[in-house]
């Protein structure tokens, strides 16, 4: 499918740069897509390093797993094919959790190791399985809980009401990852996106054997070592931490109990939009600080142990460059070419008697591509209609309902050299698809 989308984009863009006499912009836009992703990329290796090694001591102290166990009905569900004690099970989790609480810095190195702990599984290499596939669908149009860029572009242009989009975002995007998920399960179904049913791997191990793993080494999965049970003091210590967090949560959400002024930004702000707020920025910190100690408490070498898994970072963003480069040297070109605004000029004249805003338009064309055209768009329209124009507020719930589907596509199947995606794109589309939808007509219901 990835295929059949790249060579359209790339012959598409010289076809209308022609046209339009824009073939300077197609070859600028290769040479900036190019650049663009060796920036974006290179960009990640620090972050990745850092939530590597924190996830090996998570993996370690056996911490993972335990989560995972938690909630081991709904991911059972979303991936049968995973076995339910399997590392690459928490990392999910912990990928959808940084999604909902906007930790975009955070959800993406979790969701690269979610990845890697999936091919783990994988007995036709180069191929997506249907859990890889499920999970790109989920990512690509995860519930996010507050969309902080858009309230902030809108807080910015002056708007009085900026967290007005926070439950129409909530529902929109609610669409969108329903849709996605129930699109995905559909077409693995179907015989053209099928794959030929591998040989069945020992039931014993759960996973593939050694030779069937990228590099021939099992290195990818961690199992955990016998630990040491956690001593008395140190559990004091966790319950303090925690303690000291749940304070630090409370004081945040409701300063006045602590004789504290409200924060003057956060104005107006429901209790649930204080609270969002509060984990957002309370959740990194706790889990740089519970993760280590906890693995302490088990016994762990935890400088040690970091230092191992933020070895691995470098290694997974090699992998992702070529990727990388590939889809944002396209969609790059495609732009360049005027595409967008042609697609877009096509396009009115139908979408006009469904009562489509057509300022939404472009925005709505270029979001699966590129997240900072679209932000880009986001603020022109604002600035063009203003903060408290309907469409204003319908393109900031756009924007943080969807996701950039064929970017998140690149990096995380990039990440394990995946090339045959089979039908994840299809249903990461879907979901923008029913995001953007929903977002006009729950914006026109509830904002009007």
């Amino acid at each position: 499918m990835l295929n059949y989308i790249w060579l359209a984009l790339v012959m598409l863009a010289v076809a209308i740069g022609g046209w339009n006499d824009k073939l300077k912009d197609v070859t600028d836009g290769a040479f900036d897509g190019a650049k663009t992703a060796v920036t974006i990329a290179l960009g990640l290796i620090g972050i990745m390093a850092m939530w590597l090694g924190l996830m090996r001591l998570a993996e370690r102290a056996g911490l993972i797993q335990r989560i995972a166990r938690l909630l081991r009905p709904i991911m059972r569900r979303l991936f049968p094919e995973v076995p339910p004690e399997h590392p690459a099970m928490g990392s999910m989790l912990m990928n959808m959790a940084a999604n909902m609480l906007g930790l975009g810095n955070a959800a993406t190195p979790l969701g690269l190791r979610a990845m890697r702990d999936l091919e783990t599984l994988n007995r036709h290499h180069g191929t997506a399985t249907n859990a890889m596939c499920t999970f790109l669908a989920v990512n690509t149009s995860s519930v996010q809980l507050i969309p902080t860029t858009a309230i902030a572009i809108l807080a910015a242009a002056g708007s009085t009401r900026p967290t007005a989009i926070v439950g129409t975002a909530l529902l929109a995007t609610l669409c969108a990852a329903t849709t996605a998920i129930l699109t995905v399960k559909v077409l693995e179904k179907l015989p053209f996106f099928r794959v030929q049913r591998p040989d069945v791997p020992d039931a014993t191990s759960g996973q593939a054997d050694d030779s069937t793993l990228p590099g021939g080494s099992a290195e990818e999965v961690v199992v955990p070592a016998p630990l040491a049970r956690p001593a008395l003091w140190t559990r004091a210590l966790l319950l303090l931490l925690t303690l000291f967090f749940v304070v630090l949560f409370l004081r945040m959400v409701f300063p006045t109990l602590f004789g504290l002024l409200p924060d003057p930004n956060g104005t107006g702000q429901s209790i649930f939009v204080r609270s969002v707020n509060a984990l957002s920025i309370l959740a990194i910190p706790f889990l740089l600080s519970f993760f280590p100690l906890y693995g302490f408490s088990r016994g762990l070498k935890v400088y040690e142990e970091f230092v191992e898994g933020a070895k691995e970072g470098f290694g997974v963003i090699l992998k992702i460059i070529p990727f990388l480069v590939t889809m944002l040297v396209a969609i790059n070109m495609f732009k360049g070419a005027g595409g967008i605004d042609m697609l877009t000029r096509a396009l009115a004249p139908i979408l006009a008697p469904l009562h489509f805003p057509p300022d939404l338009l472009p925005l709505a064309l270029m979001r699966p591509l590129s997240g900072g055209a679209t932000l880009a768009i986001l603020t022109d329209v604002v600035k063009r209609l203003g903060p408290e124009n309907i469409v204003s507020l319908t393109a900031a719930t756009i924007y943080g309902s969807t996701e950039t589907t064929f970017y998140v596509a690149a990096v995380y199947f990039g990440s394990v050299g995946v090339k045959q995606t089979r039908h994840a794109i299809p249903a990461g589309l879907l979901g923008d698809l029913a995001g953007v939808i929903a977002s006009v007509v729950i914006c026109r219901a509830v904002l009007a």
